[in-house]
């Protein structure tokens, strides 16, 4: 059941990120072809003033479709209708006028090329492959040059279209951990945190408050609490277990030393609740602290150092599947550290990542004309390559994790 709340919550992150997007895309005047929660087979779809709904029936994600991400270019017309023209020679005049439209910049032509090439591969005798290249090629040339394709837009358009996504994993992530950080203060503490990792709180001691009720019992950086009372508890527990108190005198089990001891019993003292704008503050430092330490674990990828950190969806359906089973509080906070990494992770200047998009729809507000299709296709490459890398590195880190390395 947790492993199926862990997918659920990673599932609700993806889909969030995609939303962003689509509403965006609307926003700016663009028509979203397809917006999916899953992946195809489709197990339910529906069409909605022009737009494809529809479930997926593999559960990784979700994604939009927006017509026309790259202008067509003459090399994309080879592509879609080579094999076309080789089993029907008749349609070379019309595929060489549009390759000459497209290379000559001469778009009107180019849109009133496609009647007459889909006419013309209607009448063909295509079978097999060329046939689903050429529906395949009509149908891009068709979002690619007609409507409002994504190339078309201003900068700025492109640029929140592409930002909204991330942006929308960086707020919700927000929103959780203030939501959080209000319902967990007020009630009691002893004045002592625990230490924070990715993969969420951990049972060792990092800060001691000083003149607090923790400092006077004798706990120290480093312990381990491992109870409160007797009572075997998670790290979210112990904190319930001192905040439910009512200031009555509580016994702190710890390990030390590869010693058990008991320290107290000490009084807790009452805190007041944090306001919503407090709690707002705190959570605007936390993510900071959070996207500055994934920036710095990114870079540390290729020397090897903290590769046990990372986590891909197996080991953050493994992580979050954990932290459930400690409690909703755990998990939704897990879940908004996630979120933060995943709007941080999309940020990053490549293609085909949000950041990439940016960067390139950015520089060409700047130089107020378009980049060349071949620095994209360079652009690209480079991405492409650096994301499999990444992909591979944290692939062999979940790996290690499934064999408890």
């Amino acid at each position: 059941m947790n492993v199926l709340i862990a997918i659920l919550g990673l599932e609700l992150l993806v889909v969030v990120h995609e939303a962003g997007h689509f509403f965006m895309a609307k926003a700016v005047g663009m028509k979203p072809q397809r917006f999916y929660v899953g992946f195809p087979p489709a197990l339910v779809k529906f069409n909605r003033r022009g737009v494809e709904y529809g479930l997926g029936a593999i559960p990784l994600g979700g994604f939009v479709s927006l017509p026309g991400m790259q202008r067509p270019a003459p090399s994309d017309v080879d592509t879609w209708f080579s094999g076309a023209v080789r089993q029907e020679p008749k349609l070379t005049s019309v595929v060489q006028a549009l390759k000459r439209a497209l290379e000559g910049d001469n778009l009107p032509e180019a849109r009133a090329l496609i009647g007459r090439l889909e006419t013309a591969v209607d009448e063909a005798n295509l079978t097999g492959t060329p046939v689903r290249l050429a529906s395949r090629g009509l149908r891009e040339l068709r979002n690619g040059l007609t409507g409002m394709p994504y190339w078309s837009l201003p900068a700025w358009k492109r640029v929140a279209v592409s930002f909204a996504g991330p942006a929308v994993n960086l707020a919700l992530a927000v929103v959780l951990l203030t939501t959080l950080s209000v319902i967990a203060s007020g009630g009691y503490r002893i004045g002592f945190a625990f230490h924070s990792t990715k993969s969420g709180t951990s049972s060792l001691v990092e800060q001691i408050q000083p003149g607090s009720p923790a400092q006077r019992l004798g706990l120290r950086p480093g312990d381990r609490v491992v109870g409160i009372d007797g009572r075997r508890l998670t790290p979210l527990g112990i904190h319930d277990a001192i905040a439910s108190s009512r200031g009555r005198p509580v016994t702190v089990v710890v390990e030390r030393g590869g010693r058990q001891l008991k320290l107290g019993p000490v009084r807790p003292r009452a805190v007041p609740k944090l306001s919503v704008p407090g709690a707002a503050k705190n959570s605007i430092s936390v993510s900071w602290a959070v996207l500055k330490g994934t920036a710095v674990g990114l870079g540390h990828l290729f020397t090897g150092r903290n590769r046990h950190e990372l986590a891909g969806p197996v080991g953050v359906v493994q992580i979050s599947s954990t932290a459930a089973s400690q409690g909703t509080e755990e998990y939704l906070w897990l879940l908004g550290l996630i979120s933060l990494s995943l709007g941080a992770f999309n940020l990053l200047p490549v293609l085909p990542l949000d950041g990439g998009h940016i960067l390139l729809s950015s520089i060409e507000g700047f130089r107020r004309r378009a980049l060349g299709r071949a620095v994209y296709e360079r652009f690209a490459a480079l991405g492409i390559a650096l994301v499999l890398v990444l992909a591979f590195i944290i692939l062999t880190s979940d790996i290690g994790r499934l064999g408890g390395g």
